[in-house]
């Protein structure tokens, strides 16, 4: 069987799906005090990790709602919380800002 090229370039696996956000932030940086931006390394966190914190922790819903909420699965749910919730401890933690990106 002849080795195919185009095959390494191509993706294997599901497409990813578009993931349903319903809260759009009034500001894309949060910094701390006293210290210059251009002073501070940056931990981006997503859109999509804001929303799952959002309906986690402010609107107190169950994980397998806010997988509903968000189109996705639980386990899907569950990665992209804790990946905010290490981002956002090393923010805090290291005194780093934090970029909200699409």
């Amino acid at each position: 069987m002849a080795f195919n090229k185009h095959f390494m370039n191509k993706k294997i696996g599901r497409p990813c799906l578009k993931r349903k956000i319903s809260f759009n932030p009034k500001v894309n940086y949060f910094k701390p005090q006293g210290i210059k931006m251009s002073e501070l390394e940056v931990v981006e966190l997503t859109k999509e990790e804001l929303e799952a914190i959002r309906l986690k922790n402010i609107k107190n819903l169950d994980q397998r709602e806010c997988a509903e909420i968000m189109h996705t699965s639980s386990a899907t749910f569950q990665r992209i919380i804790s990946r905010a919730n290490q981002k956002i401890a090393i923010a805090l933690t290291e005194a780093k800002a934090i970029k909200i990106i699409n």
